[in-house]
């Protein structure tokens, strides 16, 4: 099938909101299919970040002057906008991070010293990536819980209905990537919580692949928490958000202590802030939020189905050009996937490849993707991903099966 044939957005239009598209990598046009890596910023984001180093930068919530003021308000509609966008019951539930690693971070962190103790369990999937793995790890050692795995099959379906086996008396969370950034894999989180809630089991979910694909609603999700970034959002690096739900948010300890996150502060004892600021202390990455708020803006103002369908459309283009190449193998081939492809040519080095088509500008990502186990399952060392984005278009993936074939044609 070939997209050209369907209707699709006015990529034109849009890529003229991306300044660095138009440029050339090592003489020729670029080709930016990493975006599951990191999305490039339209030029409203761009400008509004610009705009608060220029005129308006002030430190929140510590001052009375006019900058001080404006940021705050700023830095505080920039919560009620991912509120809405999330539709979280209130702003409180919206905490700013600085990633989709931080969030988990602190929810592996806090959760596990108010609910976890030895002899615990919690469930992560085989597919994660490292930051939705090593804080649990990390967590298990210190509190003596144990971390349980959840399977998947060779192509890329996650075991979910293994849970039932998995799930005990002392499992305590479940955290679970609503996407995988190496398989593409869009994983069915619906079920995975509504089968932990009838054990009355939490769940965490890992949103950094799939807040940029799916319009995301927490509340119908009913999800406990859910973590993104807004690099991989359009929008701009170290910044994230961890939605949680109030009645876990009030019970858990704050991750980090300093200013802000602070009601009262003593020699012999300290009592915290409300939330989400018992979360956030310090000086908080208030232009971040404020640029991401903007990408927010941007995406709210596009057609969120015909843009979904063209990625899809773009990815199965894709899947279908790249199947042709003899001895190309791609990993993971799940009836639902976003615009991810993994794959390796027999006998190109992944490295080689990944700078062979950087020489011919066009950018994907080579190695092991942040996903150890994944790899492992796969008996393979290394990885290619190319990772697609609205912006992206048909005659880009035509480039790429093309310098595939002159490439595997050279060694």
């Amino acid at each position: 099938m070939s997209i050209t044939n369907i209707m699709i957005p006015d990529i034109s239009k849009i890529r003229k909101d991306f300044p660095i598209l138009g440029q050339k990598v090592n003489g020729k046009p670029l080709i930016y299919f990493d975006n599951a890596a990191t999305s490039q910023r339209p030029i409203q984001v761009i400008d509004r970040v610009n705009e608060f180093s220029l005129r308006i930068n002030g430190n929140i919530h510590r001052a009375t002057h006019f900058f001080a003021n404006k940021t705050t308000e700023a830095y505080e509609n920039a919560r009620e906008t991912l509120r809405s966008y999330l539709n979280a019951e209130e702003t409180a539930e919206i905490i700013f991070t600085h990633g989709t690693t931080e969030s988990i971070n602190l929810v592996a962190h806090s959760f596990g010293d108010a609910f976890v103790t030895v002899g615990d369990e919690v469930i992560v999937t085989a597919m994660e990536h490292h930051a939705n793995i090593v804080p649990w790890q990390m967590m298990c050692q210190r509190r003596g819980a144990t971390l349980k795995v959840l399977p998947f099959g060779d192509d890329g379906l996650l075991q979910h209905e293994l849970l039932d086996q998995l799930i005990t008396e002392k499992t305590r969370l479940i955290a679970v990537t609503q996407v995988s950034n190496v398989l593409g894999t869009v994983n069915p989180i619906a079920e995975i919580i509504t089968k932990a809630h009838s054990k009355n089991i939490p769940v965490l979910i890992d949103g950094a692949q799939g807040a940029p694909h799916f319009k995301i609603d927490v509340q119908a999700l009913d999800c406990d928490f859910y973590a993104f970034s807004g690099h991989k959002m359009y929008g701009p690096t170290g910044i994230g958000v961890l939605y949680g739900k109030r009645k876990w948010l009030d019970r858990i300890p704050p991750f980090f202590g300093g200013g802000e996150m602070i009601d009262k502060v003593t020699f012999t004892q300290t009592t915290y802030n409300e939330i989400p600021y018992k979360f956030e202390a310090g000086t908080p990455h208030y232009v971040g939020a404020i640029g991401l708020a903007t990408a927010i803006d941007y995406l709210n103002n596009l057609d969120n189905i015909l843009i979904s369908r063209y990625e899809h459309d773009l990815l199965m283009e894709a899947t279908t050009r790249l199947k042709q190449i003899e001895g190309l193998r791609i990993y993971g081939e799940a009836p639902e996937k976003v615009g991810v492809i993994s794959f390796n040519i027999k006998g190109i080095h992944p490295f080689d490849l990944g700078t062979l088509l950087d020489q011919m500008g066009i950018a994907v990502r080579s190695g092991r993707l942040c996903a150890d186990p994944v790899m492992d399952h796969y008996g393979v060392e290394n990885m290619v991903r190319a990772s697609f984005a609205f912006y992206n278009t048909v005659e880009e993936i035509d480039a790429f099966y093309r310098a595939l074939i002159r490439l595997k044609a050279m060694f």
